[in-house]
């Protein structure tokens, strides 16, 4: 084998290897967005596009630097956070997420039990804003909290 049939081979050894150790530009192509755009200390960025079953698109993004989020008040949010945290609530988001929309779609699924707990949970969602009235007793999750609760669904799987 001659130096340079050697020094090719090696060539391509090392770019197999660097290959394999590289992020994919694919995989990480928000985040690589994302910092390229914020300063130090760092920044997260919530974003997503989903179309519902009753047709409503849903298209978020925010960001927050990393320092900003630190400093808060996080309080606030209690409210919110603490009314995902009763499973009966989250099987009633994921539902109006599906397309039932009245209370009496709601009392109807397997498990949630009186249609006075499915109206103590479904008050408890209104008042956090995770859910709205939108007449004839009918409720939807409110186009601007969509992409947010199922960011909050998938970081909670981590």
């Amino acid at each position: 084998m001659s130096d340079d049939d050697r020094l090719a081979a090696l060539e391509a050894r090392v770019a197999r290897l660097e290959k394999k150790s590289s992020p994919d530009t694919d995989t990480f192509w928000a985040l690589d967005g994302l910092s390229a755009r914020a300063e130090d200390p760092g920044a997260v960025l919530i974003t997503g596009q989903v179309t519902l079953p009753d047709d409503r698109a849903a298209r978020w993004q925010e960001s927050a630097g990393a320092e900003e989020l630190l400093d808060a008040d996080w309080s606030p949010q209690v409210t919110a956070l603490a009314a995902l945290a009763h499973p009966a609530r989250i099987r009633l988001l994921q539902q109006v997420l599906r397309g039932a929309s009245t209370a009496n779609d709601l009392i109807r699924i397997e498990g949630m039990g009186t249609s006075g707990q499915v109206y103590h949970h479904l008050r408890q969602l209104v008042a956090a804003g995770w859910l709205r009235t939108v007449g004839g007793g009918r409720y939807e999750v409110p186009v601007a909290r969509v992409i947010p609760l199922l960011t909050t669904i998938l970081g909670a799987r981590r």
